[in-house]
């Protein structure tokens, strides 16, 4: 195994075109500088130079005299230099809500409404902060902000409601519930 290239390095060595369409042609099963000249039109020192800059900067690798593509070039470059994890900032100040949330929350939606009520009360105060206080909703744009968070938005309006955290009257609803950030 070599020493794993900066992702960048390798996307340079496949930015020349003679490169890339040498790489192509050694991935696609071409073995020797002859057959990669023939499955891409390149004259031949123009292939030597190409292959001799894929193995340099280990994309490709000769095995029994044959060029191969070296298997993993692309996956270790970015196992290697890859940033470390972003850490994920916490959905609530507070640690218990905030793993409550983290358990029923992906990528900013709701994976599963929880059964039991103290979580669910605490995923809904969490979606109910999308609604400004004081501002009044139709029946449509609840279930369009809803949907966002979860594909059955209407059993999300319904806690809210049951919750106390909607209020409705004629289709229209407004926030009546759940903690407000004042700052």
């Amino acid at each position: 195994m070599f020493l794993a290239v900066q992702p960048d390095a390798l996307c340079g060595l496949l930015a020349e075109s003679d490169r890339l369409r040498s790489y192509a042609a050694v991935v696609l099963g071409a073995g020797t500088p002859g057959e990669v000249a023939a499955a891409t039109g390149l004259a031949g020192r123009d292939v030597v130079k190409a292959l001799f800059r894929l193995e340099e900067g280990g994309l490709i690798v000769t095995v029994n005299g044959r060029v191969v593509a070296a298997s993993g070039a692309f996956k270790d470059a970015i196992r290697e230099h890859s940033p470390g994890s972003i850490p994920e900032e916490p959905l609530d100040p507070d640690q218990e809500r905030a793993a409550v949330l983290r358990a029923f929350m992906r990528e900013g939606r709701l994976v599963q409404m929880p059964a039991a009520r103290g979580k669910r009360r605490i995923v809904l105060e969490h979606i109910v902060t999308d609604f400004e206080p004081g501002v009044r909703y139709p029946e449509r744009a609840v279930n369009a902000m809803l949907r966002i968070w979860y594909d059955d938005y209407a059993t999300i309006r319904r806690y809210l409601v049951d919750e106390d955290l909607l209020s409705r009257e004629n289709n229209v609803y407004w926030r009546s519930g759940g903690y407000v950030d004042t700052a």
